[in-house]
């Protein structure tokens, strides 16, 4: 896989790194996959643990590998999935295996892999994966530019759950157009890093970004940061001068809780979306400004028109393109991945020797339903890790309202089984009890089918209240 960097960024080829034994599979693979596609293939995870790096976008790996050494096999995938998430791009690692128990699968997933097939595969919708994941590669990526960070992935967009599938599917839709976005969810959904990420995929990726916020800002310092002002337009002015639009000069300007702006000021921002000109303060006279609008709101903004707090026109206008974040609670599958990020985030930033988190730590972040989101989450994860004495966060250093989540001492001390089961198990009855018990609803939140909820119930020993009240009483006493 020879590929000097200037060509791979003129060029966006996907490049995957096959571990397999079967020499047969890159060829049926790169007759399916055509052109665009840089295919390698090695033999052991030895030889893909040395070619694993930042060169490589999507890795599919054999993990039934070594049959007659099962117990050696799966480390050695747990291994290699461990490097790839230690390097600092997203490098995804897809599963491939003949075993087709669900709970194999499962496993599989939550040791970290980006997604599991079983073989005899279907190369078509294996393709469709491969796009997908270099979809995650690209975007996180480009995130990672635009914040700075090293690390390759960016707080509010880290996670493979279903739900951000779908927003990195619409992140990458709307970036290359100009069409005005408004970014929709609630405080520390991670908005403004959306809007990032959309500026930074777009053409307008080499030009300003401007970000503002008009909360609690009185109207008369809004205006003025917005469209600037001309000299002597009120006391003080003594210099004209030029607001974000027309700062961004062709970049883009990312509105945020636009729902606060009064609805003198959303006259003026009407103009500006409409005739793409605005006048300063103290001038009649328009100036064209270049710019790509990105706004976002925690409000329901169709319901303000309702109550004649917000513009029908100027709503319809920024809402062209519709993005809604979900909140951390709807998207609990990320919230390891999260953790894990800010774990490594935070050692690094403040230099401590923090390598992990317990596995009760992470099952009480779980059982938690994050009001403040993904901020929340990132600031209890930095005061847990600058309170930690050892190598690893424990339940001890959580705030007091997230240690009774945790589970039993005996799963925090558990083998690698338990601590999965646990996960699970803390993921279900949290569902279960923000649902009232009801089955149908806490198996949507969970993004699966009934009938599994009904297995997994089942098979982790979960029972109802109605289903403990109706059980002997030492049934209970054991529950």
């Amino acid at each position: 896989m020879e590929m000097n960097s200037a060509a791979a960024a003129r060029d966006p080829i996907k490049r995957v790194l096959i571990i397999d034994p079967n020499a047969r599979f890159s060829v049926m693979l790169r007759s399916v996959l055509g052109k665009g596609y840089a295919i390698e293939q090695v033999a052991t995870i030895q030889e893909g643990a040395e070619r694993l790096s930042s060169s490589v976008d999507v890795v599919l790996l054999n993990w039934d590998w070594q049959k007659k050494d099962a117990k050696k096999a799966g480390e050695s995938c747990q291994d290699l999935l461990k490097q790839a998430a230690s390097l600092p791009a997203v490098v995804p690692v897809v599963g491939l295996t003949s075993d087709e128990r669900r709970e194999t699968a499962m496993q599989i997933i939550a040791q970290g892999a980006y997604d599991i097939f079983t073989q005899p595969l279907n190369v078509f919708e294996l393709k469709h994966v491969i796009d997908r994941a270099h979809g995650l590669v690209t975007l996180t990526r480009a995130l990672a530019e635009a914040r700075g960070t090293a690390f390759g992935h960016v707080a509010g967009i880290v996670g493979n759950s279903k739900p951000m599938q779908r927003v990195y599917d619409l992140i990458q839709k709307v970036a290359g157009v100009s069409t005005t976005v408004l970014i929709s969810g609630e405080s520390g959904t991670g908005k403004e890093v959306v809007a990032r990420a959309i500026h930074r995929m777009s053409p307008r990726a080499e030009k300003a970004f401007m970000a503002f916020s008009p909360s609690a800002l009185p109207e008369s310092l809004i205006e003025d940061e917005l469209f600037g002002h001309e000299a002597g337009a009120f006391t003080g002015a003594a210099h004209m001068r030029r607001g974000r639009f027309e700062e961004a000069k062709g970049g883009t300007v990312f509105l945020d809780e636009i729902g606060d702006l009064a609805l003198p000021m959303q006259v003026k921002l009407l103009r500006v979306v409409q005739e793409r000109c605005l006048e300063r303060l103290g001038s009649s006279a328009a100036v064209p400004v270049d710019i790509r609008l990105i706004c976002a709101t925690n409000k329901d903004l169709s319901q303000m028109v309702d109550a004649g707090t917000f513009r029908q026109d100027l709503y319809f206008r920024v809402s062209v393109f519709k993005l809604a974040l979900p909140p951390l609670r709807q998207r609990r599958d990320d919230i390891p991945l999260l953790a894990e990020f800010f774990c490594r985030h935070f050692a690094s930033l403040h230099k401590k020797d923090v390598h992990g988190m317990s596995p009760g730590f992470v099952s009480a972040l779980a059982s938690y339903d994050w009001p403040g989101n993904v901020r929340e989450l990132q600031n209890v994860i930095e005061r847990s890790l600058i309170l930690s004495d050892g190598r690893e966060i424990s339940v001890r250093d959580l705030p007091h309202e997230l240690q009774r989540l945790a589970v039993s001492t005996e799963i925090v001390h558990g083998s690698f089984h338990d601590t999965i089961r646990a996960f699970k198990r803390e993921l279900i009855l949290a569902a279960l009890r923000a649902h009232g018990g009801n089955k149908l609803k806490s198996a949507k939140e969970l993004s699966i089918s009934r009938s599994y909820l009904h297995r997994l119930l089942n098979q982790l020993d979960i029972r109802t209240e109605e289903e403990q009240a109706a059980e002997p009483a030492e049934r209970i006493a054991d529950l």
